[in-house]
């Protein structure tokens, strides 16, 4: 679906203005209105032609010579109080005729009972007024496959046309059918998602009176996120990013956590990717002027302040109510790139209202089935604002995200972007997937060159070969080694691995190309290691979402500042002050169990 434009049932909103005697000109902006002036031309003209006032004007040549002083005294005194007499008639006549007859200046005039030929010229706005509201008991009884009726702030809508093409399954529909779903729906959808239902749909307004008391308190588990929250400490208190994760797991919705969280099978690609970084150890130089540092670099040749980014992530308004508006505010902020997911809880429109002139953000695209759909926004991006295009290819089918999928998204119902599923309760991660093609292949990538300039990084590689192939056949601008967080294949290998088996085969392409990383990066001394190892960068997801979660924009803000500063901080106590001094000679493989057993 596509936003709406959904506009409450407005009141008659004309003015009517009666004009009295000595009525002042109609004021708009501090200076007089010509349209006072037309318009009291135009009551002058509608008013009952009964007196001439002018007749009764006097002028001292008509007075006759030869009368007395007295008497032409009280002769004029007599014509004056006529004359005032008869501007009475008239303004009165004008006053009565105007109270019955009021003029709308800014409208057309609301329809009268006893006028039908003024009903057709009724405003849209006074027609939905004058809908009757609809008892929630009605609501209540649209709650089938045959009929289902949902709520969402205040309006009643007939989903039922779309229960078989709504991409999160009918099970999310049939679920809140008949209730207010307001709470399920605005969290993860764009506003105006429901544009695209025909306007039959819109069923009209809830009456309020009617609405159950126990709708509107709040749920156990709002009641215990209220509650963590008060216990919730400012960003400013929390040292590193595992800390903001521990945190949010008290704070998020049930549903949010277990999205946010959740990865594929046992998990062991999600606990490798942390634990991989820790079999490399540094090799530190001393005795070197630390004193001033940079940390400035580029990808793709976009400037950036820190060689990290904000990896593309779906559904940030799960966390909270501004969504990917918060992460965009806080990297433009920071001076660093940020890839957009194309399962975005935010328009395209309001990410781009809160983006900074200078600010680059990337797009991240999974295929659509419905090849022309991709076509349209591919060949849209650049005029939308957009300066690179990563295109995602780990995840054609997703992945079992057992704890997403225990939770089943009971508070959920998927996001629409014009996709065609049905869905099967399986989690979130199930119910925003239908659209994606699995049959996605190398051979659509001069498809994609064909329709856009900006430079394509293909996010997803997870070995040497197929850094190969993006390279060497398909001349990709960059590439970034995924494993998609260990959210899809158990077993598939951590980013650092892949990264550190293609420096021992393949350094020319890290030479040559931008190769970045993504997946269990927690601390600055980790991007250390993936740039010695010569990656360009390194992608950041689940620790936005949380800290969004937690603080909004000001937490997405800390985790910026605590990776700068553990990235300034290890960089002076490796002896180096730039980012090209980082080299492979500084990092060195160890296996489990660290020096210890590397002395055995």
């Amino acid at each position: 679906m596509t936003p709406p434009s959904l506009r409450p049932a407005s009141s008659q909103a004309s003015h009517r203005f009666n004009f009295l005697c000595d009525t002042p000109a109609i004021h708009r902006s501090g200076q007089h209105s010509k349209l006072s002036m037309l318009t009291i031309s135009r009551l002058a003209h509608r008013a009952p032609r009964c007196v001439n006032v002018g007749a009764y004007r006097t002028h001292p040549a008509r007075h006759v010579a030869t009368l007395h002083a007295s008497e032409a005294g009280s002769t004029q005194i007599g014509r004056h109080a006529l004359a005032l007499l008869s501007v009475g008639v008239v303004l009165g006549g004008m006053t009565i005729f105007t109270l019955r007859n009021p003029v709308y200046l800014d409208s057309t005039p609301p329809p009268s009972p006893t006028s039908p030929s003024r009903a057709p010229h009724a405003s849209p706005d006074a027609r939905q007024s004058a809908r009757a509201l609809i008892p929630y008991g009605t609501l209540q009884q649209h709650a089938s496959r045959a009929s289902a009726w949902v709520l969402i702030d205040g309006e009643v809508y007939d989903a039922t046309s779309i229960l078989d093409t709504h991409p999160g399954g009918i099970g999310p529909l049939l679920k809140n059918a008949g209730k207010d779903a307001t709470k399920a729906f605005k969290p993860i959808h764009p506003p105006g998602t429901l544009a695209s239902l025909p306007p039959s749909a819109h069923i009209g307004s809830i009456d309020p009176a009617t609405v159950p008391r126990t709708s509107r308190e709040p749920s156990p588990e709002e009641r215990r996120i209220a509650k963590a929250r008060e216990a919730l400490p400012p960003p400013a208190a929390v040292l590193n990013l595992l800390e903001i994760e521990t945190l949010a797991k008290g704070v998020l919705s049930s549903t949010a956590w277990a999205y946010y969280r959740s990865a594929g099978d046992d998990e062991n690609s999600f606990n490798e990717n942390r634990e991989a970084f820790a079999r490399f150890w540094f090799r530190p130089r001393v005795l070197r002027k630390i004193s001033a540092t940079s940390t400035d670099t580029t990808f793709f040749g976009l400037r950036t302040t820190l060689p990290i980014f904000i990896a593309p992530a779906a559904l940030a308004r799960l966390g909270h109510p501004d969504g990917e508006m918060n992460l965009v505010r806080a990297a433009g902020k920071a001076g660093i790139l940020q890839g957009i997911s194309n399962n975005a809880s935010c328009s395209t429109e309001e990410i781009m209202s809160v983006k900074r002139s200078e600010q680059q953000l990337m797009f991240q695209l999974y295929m659509n089935k419905d090849r022309a759909a991709s076509q349209t926004l591919i060949s849209g991006l650049a005029a939308a604002g957009f300066a690179a295009l990563i295109l995602t290819v780990d995840a054609a089918v997703p992945g079992k995200r057992e704890l997403d999928q225990r939770t089943k998204g009971e508070d959920f119902s998927g996001p629409a972007h014009g996709k065609t599923a049905t869905g099967d309760g399986g989690g979130v991660a199930h119910a925003i997937g239908g659209y994606q093609d699995p049959d996605v292949c190398w051979e659509d990538i001069p498809w994609i060159r064909s329709l856009t300039n900006l430079p394509l990084i293909i996010k997803g590689i997870q070995c040497v070969e197929d850094a190969e192939i993006a390279f060497d056949e398909y001349g990709a601008d960059g590439i970034i080694l995924s494993n998609h967080g260990g959210r899809e294949l158990d077993f598939s290998p951590a980013a650092i691995t892949v990264l550190h088996e293609l420096h021992e085969r393949r350094p020319d392409l890290l030479a040559q190309h931008d190769v970045l990383i993504d997946g269990g990066i927690t601390r600055g001394t980790d991007v250390l290691k993936a740039l010695c190892l010569g990656a360009r960068g390194v992608g950041l997801g689940r620790a936005f979402l949380f800290a969004n979660g937690l603080w909004g924009e000001e937490g997405c803000s800390r985790v910026i500042d605590i990776m700068r500063e553990e990235i300034v901080t290890g960089m002076r106590l490796m002896g180096v002050t730039r980012l090209d001094e980082l080299k492979p000679e500084m990092v060195r493989y160890m296996e489990r169990g660290g020096l210890a057993k590397a002395r055995l």
